[in-house]
């Protein structure tokens, strides 16, 4: 973390804030059988597990859990210099008449959650799909909602959130740092 940085999520706020993240998906979600978690690469997939084992201490269950990346699936993916590498996706269990929680850690303009809806179709027909994520930062260019939110927050354009965790998955915290700008 670099000195300019401030936290926005320490990390006992944040353990709290996966605890209530848990607890709304099983509120909203009588059956818990029926339920998927698919976290987005890469932060998302941290959250997941968070959110899983917590659903496990809550209800006894062992909601299963997917890995989807969303690389090709961009819309910048031809319009940027930056280069964008594949990783694997892994959805060992089928979405057909499944309850989806797409989990993300930051929600921003919506155009990574409008690319992983479409990559998840790929995988089947779910019955309906959710959205978690950790922080919602706003600016929307997509009408894309999220139905879990963790936090909320207002920052500049010129600034971007980072979510921390460590290389065991332990979430940290969220900070926010001021974008690097590329050289014209």
């Amino acid at each position: 973390m670099a000195e300019q940085d401030k936290y926005v999520l320490k990390q006992e706020q944040a353990n709290l804030i996966v605890s209530r993240l848990a607890t709304q998906i099983l509120e909203k979600n009588v059956n818990a059988a029926d339920v998927v978690l698919i976290g987005m690469r890469t932060g998302g997939i941290f959250l997941a597990r968070l959110i899983q084992e917590k659903l496990r201490q809550l209800e006894g269950a062992d909601i299963p859990i997917g890995v989807l990346d969303i690389t090709l699936y961009r819309d910048d993916i031809s319009t940027t210099d930056q280069h964008h590498f594949v990783r694997k996706t892994e959805i060992p269990f089928s979405l057909n008449d499944r309850v989806v929680v797409l989990v993300d850690d930051v929600l921003y303009t919506g155009r990574s959650t409008r690319a992983a809806l479409d990559a998840m179709m790929d995988f089947g027909r779910p019955k309906r799909v959710q959205l978690a994520v950790l922080i919602d930062r706003g600016e929307r260019e997509l009408p894309i909602r999220p139905d879990f939110v963790g936090k909320k927050i207002s920052i500049d354009e010129s600034e971007r959130v980072e979510v921390l965790f460590d290389e065991t998955g332990t979430l940290l915290g969220a900070v926010i740092q001021q974008r690097e700008r590329t050289p014209s």
